[in-house]
């Protein structure tokens, strides 16, 4: 082979190694936000507990102008009178767990671990099914955006894992 074809191989196994790093950073920036959000419910959970839902519940319907005689806000209002200091904790623990572990895998994906390939190929379609009951029942342009999104980092993720193609393990990143 000769020098020249060196160079090109070499070119296109870093134009290779670039674009899956950018994806895989693509999906890592992705995971983060999610984790941040979750996060950011917890602690608005958290500054309720010792609180009464009732009165959040009603300040609440006050502020989006929605009529307490409605159904669906006399059923909002029984369901915050149900909730208790345990059950407030125990959801912003859950959640807790939940942004950590979103955290966890986004370090990975950024930094190619091939682990958090797998974390993320196995979360991602876990939600699936929940996904396309969505897109059945109440099909939207958020859902839609969310499922599609969902797919193709599976199918990425899928595919590095199949065809050896890790960022980490084919090309040698960290």
């Amino acid at each position: 082979m000769s020098s020249l074809a060196h160079i090109r191989l070499a070119a296109s196994q870093r134009d290779h190694t670039a674009a899956h790093r950018k994806v895989l950073r693509a999906v890592a920036s992705l995971e983060l936000a999610k984790g941040l959000v979750v996060l950011a419910a917890a602690i608005s959970i958290l500054s309720i507990v010792h609180r009464d839902t009732g009165d959040i519940a009603d300040w609440c319907l006050r502020v989006l102008h929605i009529s307490p005689d409605h159904h669906f806000a006399q059923a909002f209002l029984n369901w915050a009178d149900t909730l208790t200091e345990q059950k407030l904790l125990a959801v912003a623990g859950v959640a807790t767990i939940y942004a950590a572990l979103r955290f966890i895998e986004a370090y990975g994906l950024w930094h190619a671990r091939p682990w958090a390939e797998w974390i993320a190929l196995i979360s991602g379609s876990l939600y699936l099914p929940f996904e396309i009951y969505k897109l059945m029942h109440h099909a939207n342009l958020f859902h839609v955006g969310v499922f599609v999104i969902n797919v193709a980092v599976v199918f990425y993720m899928a595919f590095l894992l199949a065809t050896g193609r890790g960022a980490r393990t084919k090309f040698g990143l960290l």
